[in-house]
């Protein structure tokens, strides 16, 4: 507690002698994000330069690989800040933002697959109403939505967290998630019931509806012709490949906290890095090189860097 101003700092004690590895911490994870920037940003750009892709699977596929860029600049800035310092500490305000801005944006994601999902559903198995369903105002509600809605639900619970009274300044992860709650004096039953209510809402809810949503395109393309079949491969299969990645990255955010007393500080280090590092590049690879569209805009755009 820093009484001149009032602010309670939490020591984050998540990385594996960082003095000593400061540097082998630094260059990696700097140059991850830098290419996780690069390459989700680059394929933004690319969707809203070309008229061709502002089609709605495309929006959505922006917003998502928006939405990890967001996701990795919310834990990497601080992550490096803290590498290069002699204490690893956060004010617990700003730890409660990390917080509301780590699961906001997650459950976003879920959200985004579930549009994309429908997106898909309705081209695949309704493509005569298509452009009468997914206009624009519709694209617009759903991208809304997906956004607003985890946000209200992750705000609540950081609000409760805000007003409970916390009796330990040490936090065994190197950025603020779920193991904050360790840091209480004691548990509350409402916040409970909120947090599970919010992983039914933005994350169980949406998982089944993708199930189920690719389940039936997968009867109903087996039961079309060739040419639907080949569609329904080519354009769901990124999408979840994408899902399962996503998904393992919320099993491993899981099983850190409510096994992290039991793991030792190395293991919990190293699934706390595959939590982060591997899916925000993950995206747009996928999107690169399995959507047909995008990797030929791709290759013209490096074809004139080369010439130029």
């Amino acid at each position: 507690m820093n009484p001149e101003l009032n602010t309670t700092y939490i020591t984050l004690d998540g990385l594996l002698a960082v003095q000593k590895y400061r540097y082998v911490y630094f260059f990696p994870l700097l140059t991850v994000y830098i290419l996780i920037l690069c390459c989700n940003l680059i394929i933004v750009f690319l969707i809203c330069r070309h008229k061709s892709l502002h089609e709605p699977m495309y929006v959505f596929i922006a917003a998502l690989l928006l939405n990890a860029a967001f996701f990795s600049t919310n834990i990497y800035p601080k992550l490096l800040s803290d590498i290069l310092s002699e204490k690893q500490l956060i004010s617990y305000s700003a730890c409660l933002f990390q917080y509301f801005l780590f699961y906001s944006l997650a459950g976003s994601e879920y959200l985004l697959l579930s549009a994309m999902a429908y997106d898909r559903y309705v081209s695949i198995c309704r493509p005569l109403h298509y452009p009468t369903i997914m206009r624009k105002s519709t694209v617009c509600v759903l991208l809304c939505l997906a956004w607003i809605v985890p946000a209200c639900l992750v705000g609540v619970t950081t609000t409760l967290s805000s007003k409970m009274k916390i009796c330990k300044w040490v936090l065994n992860a190197i950025f603020c998630n779920n193991s904050h709650y360790n840091l209480h004096c004691e548990s509350s039953d409402a916040r409970i019931i909120l947090v599970i209510f919010g992983m039914v809402m933005i994350a169980l809810f949406p998982v089944f509806f993708i199930l189920f949503t690719y389940t039936r395109i997968l009867i109903i393309s087996y039961r079309s012709c060739r040419e639907v079949r080949k569609k329904a491969a080519h354009t769901c299969l990124p999408h979840l490949l994408v899902l399962v990645s996503f998904s393992l990255l919320c099993t491993y955010d899981v099983v850190i906290v409510r096994l992290g007393t039991d793991l030792s500080k190395l293991v919990r280090l190293l699934m706390t890095f595959q939590a982060i590092l591997y899916h925000p590049l993950f995206n747009p690879i996928v999107y690169g090189l399995k959507m047909k569209e995008i990797s030929k805009h791709l290759k013209r755009l490096f074809c004139q860097a080369k010439v130029i």
